[in-house]
């Protein structure tokens, strides 16, 4: 199972330490998310200073942007990590992108379509010399001449991976994207009764086969050496799971264990800003759902047994600590597991 690593809260002077280190210890792939910082910039430190991890938006909020901006940044980090950029893409909800991002909000599932649409059809013109004539609903790109294209990318077009929850994405991720990045606000049950069925809709929309596309995704997983560091990463997680199950978008996934009623009281108290009391809702029942507790040599094993046959890959959140953690990451590259197919259309 190919593990991952959230560059999330390193400060950019401090990104190619941490990249090489990360590297050396084994890490599978870096991702840099749309959080507190810029989701590239991370990026390009990351391609300068290693050489063989892959590197990874995880992910970038599509909508406030631009396909050509986007397919600028991504084809550049894409040459100069010597093709080893992935770009995750995500819709995020209503409420960010029309409050915090100050943009329209509508159809997300159609927007994301023609986005990923006329990424390729931009990133073709360049590499191929094929015309740039993308007409769409949202978006029109029919102008690119040689001044402002760069050159051809020797290691093609970055891939895509899209962020999904709800079934509707996850069935558009199965249509059109190489990719697609689970959210840590799900679980095995859901990602079986729902998430991939779903995919596999998508894919037979487009003849496509299950290893065309990669299922990751982060796992919230509570460890640690001490007691102390262990009940920290506790409430970590008690607190990230309340955030996410107060969300609207993201009751699906409770009312797939018939904690429908949960969102309702957390959305509430959200309002209110009583997150203290919002992390306090989370009985154990629920954080054993969605989280994965044991010791750090445990760890490996308790997320193959529990995800392998279901993930591509994993990225845990919160990190595990660096200068600890060489004989867990090494325990997740030796005993790969190779993951089952979606299963077939009914």
């Amino acid at each position: 199972m190919r593990l991952g690593h959230m560059l999330t809260d390193i400060a950019l002077a401090d990104v190619p330490r941490a990249a090489r280190e990360m590297e050396d210890l084994g890490y599978a792939v870096l991702y840099s998310d749309e959080n507190r910082h810029d989701p590239f910039l991370p990026l390009v430190l990351c391609a300068e200073h290693t050489s063989r991890v892959e590197l990874g938006t995880s992910i970038v909020v599509a909508f406030p942007r631009n396909p050509l901006q986007v397919a600028h940044v991504a084809h550049d980090l894409q040459v100069a990590s010597q093709g080893r950029f992935v770009l995750g893409l995500g819709p995020q909800v209503r409420a960010h992108i029309v409050n915090r991002f100050g943009v329209a909000w509508s159809r997300p599932v159609d927007r994301m379509r023609e986005f990923v649409a006329a990424l390729r059809a931009i990133w073709s013109c360049w590499n191929t010399g094929e015309k740039l004539d993308f007409r769409g609903e949202f978006h029109r790109h029919t102008l690119m001449t040689p001044n402002f294209a760069p050159q051809p990318s020797p290691y093609g077009p970055p891939r895509v991976h899209l962020a999904a929850v709800g079934e509707r994405m996850s069935e558009l991720a199965g249509e059109v994207a190489d990719g697609v990045s689970l959210h840590p606000f799900t679980t095995p049950h859901y990602v079986t009764a729902h998430t991939r069925p779903a995919l596999r809709r998508g894919l037979d929309l487009t003849g496509r086969q299950t290893q065309d596309v990669a299922i990751t995704g982060r796992v919230f997983v509570i460890t640690g050496w001490t007691a102390a560091e262990r009940a920290r990463a506790a409430d970590w997680v008690r607190r990230r799971v309340s955030f996410y199950a107060s969300t609207p978008a993201y009751r699906p996934v409770l009312e797939a264990h018939g904690w429908g009623e949960l969102q309702d009281d957390l959305n509430a108290l959200s309002k209110q800003g009583c997150w203290d009391d919002m992390a306090a809702r989370i009985d154990a029942e629920v954080l054993d759902a969605f989280a994965v507790t044991g010791e750090p040599d445990e760890i490996p094993g308790l997320v193959r047994a529990r995800w392998g046959e279901l993930l591509d890959e994993v990225t845990i959140a919160p990190p595990l600590d660096p200068t600890r953690s060489a004989a867990v990451v090494a325990a997740f590259q030796d005993a790969a597991v190779k993951p089952v197919g979606c299963p077939a259309s009914t």
